[in-house]
């Protein structure tokens, strides 16, 4: 983007003063300068887009079939139309596009007197090279050989380029284009003058952040080269230019201030401006004067349409960064249709951007000027007419999200992609205006603004803006002192703290809740709060009180006839039991859910519901049906337009489809869930289930791929800071790696895994990478190592705690005792294998241990015992639903044991 300025100020500035009606007072002499290749030292930046774009009208290859190519660039006051033009029109030169010359005539659009085309004709022609005594006397004599001058300048094959700057309204230029399709013209303007179709239109913007940096910095050095205070101070370069709404004039001017006031820090100058009063007022420098620019083009629109006018201040009130149509129509108190032409009025004097998503957007510098033309008693009136269209609004595009199949719904919104696009459009606004209400002690308001943006904040993992807003509405209910109102809102922060992992504080807030309900006997509501409890205390792994808080909860709403809630209270209950390994039970609470969330429509419950008993039964080694559940569970959160939910479902799938050996499909599964996590943002979520997918392709033989996703998994990692997730991804490179027997590159990486477990204090994960770490020691046939290092692992599960993948440990240790020659120590070893393993209800790990005493027992001169094992495994994987594994059980036994072997 671009912006023209010199330390000895800027050629082509116009001091800019408060309209006057065209035609009252008679207009300054029109002054016509000649651009000439080479000549400018000014300084320009960026703008890099829309200098090619025009320079691509202005070629003479440029196919059109108008006479003209005029490039309306319309654009709010100092925003650098005027340097982008003559900076094109330069480089057009130096391309030799126009030998007939580059033309340059300031039309004074926006100051008292504007320049009209009668003022224009005579010098036009004498710096074209008409001879003065040539020049007729008559202005409309003028005009006609104006244009024959041109014609034949075009013929003779010297093309013009006109540069008409600062052009308020079509009449001052339309009689001064070029008729021949040879010439070219640029138009710079802040209004929309001409019919879109007449014309190519270039509406110009503020420069980025980085660009406005660049010209404070490069504006200073060019007055004084050794200026230190860019250096000393590059962290608040950015911070100043954003204060002047990233506006070339602004920028220009605070650098005309830092350039007379050498003393004057950048931080000095960025504090004075952070009032957004003082700082338009402020943004002054000799002629050169922000406010006087905006107060020109707001005078102006005053004059021509004084509904416009008044619609501006009103913008203001919305907290929001943009705000849609219907927001301004609730603003200004008139229909929807009616505020869409005072908008596009104030877009066409360039008082308002319209943006790419098709909402309205404020410059900063414009809304701090607006501000002024605010009366109180009109504010209040506008704001109380705000908050109820957020109300209405937010109440109906909530009920999308919590209908109930064949429930009511209001015709606000056409269905619930339609209600939640709505709010993808205004959570910042509602957002921002929760914050409003309550500090402007509209307490009710805040409160239910609250609740009711607070499923769509949940759904859409939001969950700084739900604490927020979650916050604001506790502060105002506690000033209501309402005791309901309060324990509902806490209720509410509760699993807002609960989702960002701030466990502690979600349980107070809970239990704060659920006694102020006790106390004031409303039975309901402590339900709620004891739901909401129960899930936080099993984040925390307190399963057994979890179970007893929705034990109590599901009670008191079966007892009040709220099935809904009762049926949230089964599912959630169903969690807490499968943590306790209590599998059974919490297959009944998950069916129970299930089929309650169903009788009454509510397909996000069931989804809910469904997944957790696909958990449940995949526990109990029933993975066949735990496929079914997740995939009825993925099929209706897609139904009802859960993304994170159902990639929640898709990763439990895969996991289920690794349990029966189908991992290409779990490759599928983890990639579906991969791709949702990471649109969401979700860190946590994503590295678990890229952990996940490299485990299912290298399960799947597709080991370079797993590789591949391991090490793209340790560098997000890396990136993100996250030491467990690293070491985890370390871990997994190393077994991919022992697939393709690169067992070498595998202990380097579980050694690596190892180191930064250890440093981030996961123990287990420590013992987990020194378990595999032996595994690769023992193909390496180091077996005393090997060991070593699996014994070290046991040594960590007994000071930590023991795990899940204990049993395994010690059939690793077994194997690695056996390949020594120490069979009496590997038998206890896959004993003990097999005890654990039994225990903890890992069928996999029983049926290993099994093999392993099979093959044990078989070196010993047992071969009935080691017949017996062998079936055993086999019986324990079919039951697991892996009859592969049991069928490649059953066929080695003749190579263990001899053909013919019979017990």
């Amino acid at each position: 983007m671009s912006a023209l300025a010199s330390a000895g100020g800027t050629s082509f500035a116009v001091a800019e003063n408060v309209f006057i009606n065209p035609g009252t007072t008679p207009g300054p002499a029109a002054v016509v300068e000649v651009l000439h290749p080479g000549r400018d030292g000014h300084l320009f930046v960026g703008r890099a887009s829309e200098v090619e774009g025009l320079l691509r009208l202005l070629a003479p290859s440029s196919d059109t079939t108008k006479p003209v190519v005029v490039s309306a660039m319309a654009g709010m006051g100092g925003v650098g139309k005027t340097a982008l033009a003559v900076h094109t029109a330069m480089l057009a030169a130096e391309r030799g596009w126009c030998p007939g010359g580059v033309l340059l005539v300031d039309l004074h659009g926006y100051d008292a007197a504007p320049v009209r085309p009668a003022q224009v004709y005579a010098s036009m022609l004498r710096v074209l090279g008409m001879p003065d005594e040539r020049i007729p006397d008559t202005v409309d004599e003028q005009a006609g050989e104006y244009h024959r001058w041109l014609d034949r300048l075009a013929d003779r094959g010297r093309p013009v380029l006109l540069v008409l700057d600062n052009v308020a309204e079509a009449a001052q230029v339309r009689d001064l284009l070029p008729r021949h399709r040879k010439h070219r013209a640029l138009v710079t303007t802040r209004d929309h003058l001409f019919d879109t179709a007449a014309v190519r239109r270039l509406s110009l913007d503020v420069l980025t952040e980085a660009e406005a940096a660049d010209l404070l910095i490069r504006t200073l050095r060019a007055a004084d080269p050794a200026d230190p205070r860019p250096g000393a101070e590059p962290e608040v370069v950015g911070h100043l230019v954003r204060l002047c709404g990233l506006l070339p004039l602004a920028v220009e001017i605070a650098a005309a201030i830092l350039t007379d006031e050498p003393t004057t820090g950048i931080a000095t100058l960025a504090a004075q401006f952070a009032d957004g009063e003082a700082r338009v007022s402020g943004l002054r420098h000799g002629a050169r004067n922000v406010g006087f620019v905006i107060d020109v083009s707001y005078r102006r629109l005053a004059e021509r349409d004084p509904g416009a006018a008044a619609l501006l201040p009103l913008l203001t009130l919305d907290p929001g960064p943009d705000l849609a149509t219907e927001t301004a129509a609730a603003l200004a108190g008139v229909s929807t249709a009616a505020a869409a032409t005072l908008l596009r009025t104030l877009r066409a004097g360039s008082l308002l951007r319209h943006t790419a998503d098709g909402r309205w957007q404020l410059h900063d510098l414009v809304a701090f000027y607006a501000r002024r033309h605010l009366a109180a008693d009109v504010a209040t009136a506008a704001m109380s007419r705000l908050v109820r269209y957020y109300l209405w609004s937010a109440d109906a595009a909530d009920a999308h999200l919590h209908v109930l199949r064949g429930q009511f719904l209001p015709d606000r919104f056409a269905g619930r992609a339609q209600a939640l696009a709505w709010f993808d459009a205004e959570r910042a606004n509602i957002t921002a205006l929760v914050a409003l209400t309550h500090r402007t002690g509209r307490y009710r308001e805040t409160c239910r603004l609250a609740m009711l943006i607070a499923e769509y904040l949940r759904g859409r993992r939001h969950f700084t803006d739900w604490i927020t807003v979650a916050e604001h509405a506790a502060a105002a209910a506690t000033a209501l002192g309402n005791p309901q109102r309060i324990g509902a809102v806490l209720n509410r922060l509760g699993f807002a703290l609960c989702a960002v992992r701030r466990f502690d504080e979600a349980i107070a807030a809970h239990e704060r809740a659920r006694a102020l309900y006790r106390e004031f006997k409303d039975r309901h509501g402590e339900a709620q709060a004891a739901n909401g409890l129960g899930l936080a205390l099993s984040e925390v792994k307190r399963f057994r009180e979890a179970v007893t808080a929705h034990r109590l909860a599901r009670a008191i709403f079966r007892a009040s006839g709220d099935r809904h809630g009762e049926a949230m209270a089964w599912n959630n209950l169903g969690i807490a039991l499968c943590e306790l390994k209590r599998f059974g039970r919490a297959i009944i609470a998950h069916r129970r859910a299930r089929d309650l969330h169903a009788i009454i429509g509510d397909g996000r419950g069931e989804a809910l519901a469904c997944n957790g008993l696909g958990h449940a039964l995949r526990k109990l080694g029933r993975a066949a049906d735990a496929i079914d559940a997740h995939e009825r569970a993925c099929d209706l959160f897609r139904e009802f337009d859960d993304p994170f939910r159902e990639a929640q479902a898709w990763s439990s799938l895969g996991r289920a489809l690794d349990d029966v050996r189908r991992f290409d499909d779990a490759v599928t599964a983890h990639r579906w869930a991969l791709a949702i996590f990471r649109e969401f943002g979700d860190r946590p979520s994503e590295t678990a289930t890229s952990h996940d997918l490299g485990s299912a392709l290298r399960a799947a033989g597709r080991f370079e791929e797993a590789i591949a996703e391991h090490r793209t998994d340790i560098e997000f990692c890396r990136t993100a800071g996250d030491r467990v997730g690293e070491g985890s991804a370390w871990n997994r490179l190393g077994l991919a790696q022992s697939a393709l027997k690169q067992f070498g590159e595998a202990r380097g990486a579980h050694e690596r895994a190892r180191e930064i477990l250890r440093e981030a204090g996961d123990h287990h994960g420590e013992g987990a990478a020194l378990n595999n770490l032996g595994i690769a020691l023992r193909e390496l046939g180091r077996f005393d190592e090997a060991a070593a290092a699996h014994r070290k692992a046991l040594e960590i599960f007994r000071e930590f705690g023991p795990r899940p993948g204990e049993g395994v440990v010690w059939n690793n240790l077994g194997i690695v005792l056996a390949a020594g020659g120490r069979t009496g120590e590997a038998m206890a070893a896959h004993q003990r294998a097999l005890d654990l393993c039994s225990r903890a209800g890992d069928h996999q790990g029983r049926g290993m241990a099994l093999i392993q005493l099979g093959h044990a027992l078989s070196k010993t001169g047992r071969p009935a015992d080691a017949f017996h094992r062998f079936t055993e495994a086999a019986a324990v994987f079919a039951e697991a639903g892996d009859e592969a594994t049991a069928e490649e059980i059953r066929q080695g036994i003749p190579q263990v044991l001899g053909d013919g072997y019979a017990p």
